[in-house]
């Protein structure tokens, strides 16, 4: 049914559980799955230049990285074959890189995390998910934390 299967990592149990879910729809067939992580901007106000920008964006670098690896691995262990990419978002809204990426792979579906934010606390940190929903240009399962 689906031939590639892109999905989106960010190190939480959520998205954890996303993959599992498209491995799921994975079977004897065979399908291309493709795990990405997005590094968002950076943006502090530091006006006395306290931040160093340089470290902070190796560290983000580092952390999306492990990310992919224990995705991969588990990807792995299932026996599929996984393929993945640290991806920068360049000023763009994560869920837009996810889309393009989407696109641009030619994935037949995106299987993402949702963490069902609501009120105060979806309006501080928004939802990525809800985002490639309204955007994407391939269908979209969502999947539920616990």
């Amino acid at each position: 049914m689906y031939k590639r299967i892109l999905v989106p990592i960010d190190g939480s149990s959520t998205s954890d559980r996303a993959l599992q879910e498209a491995i799921r729809l994975i079977d004897a067939q065979p399908v291309q799955l493709r795990l990405v992580h997005v590094i968002d901007d950076l943006q502090f106000l530091d006006a006395e230049g306290y931040v160093d920008y340089a470290e902070l964006r190796e560290l983000t670098r580092k952390i999306g990285q492990r990310a992919l690896d224990k995705a991969e691995e588990i990807a792995r262990q299932a026996d599929i074959t996984v393929e993945s990419a640290l991806l920068e978002a360049n000023g763009e809204r994560i869920a837009h890189v996810i889309d393009a990426e989407a696109e641009s792979w030619s994935a037949d579906l995106i299987v993402i995390g949702t963490h069902g934010r609501s009120g105060f606390n979806h309006l501080l940190f928004g939802s990525v998910a809800e985002g490639v929903v309204r955007g994407a240009s391939v269908p979209v399962l969502l999947v539920r934390s616990e």
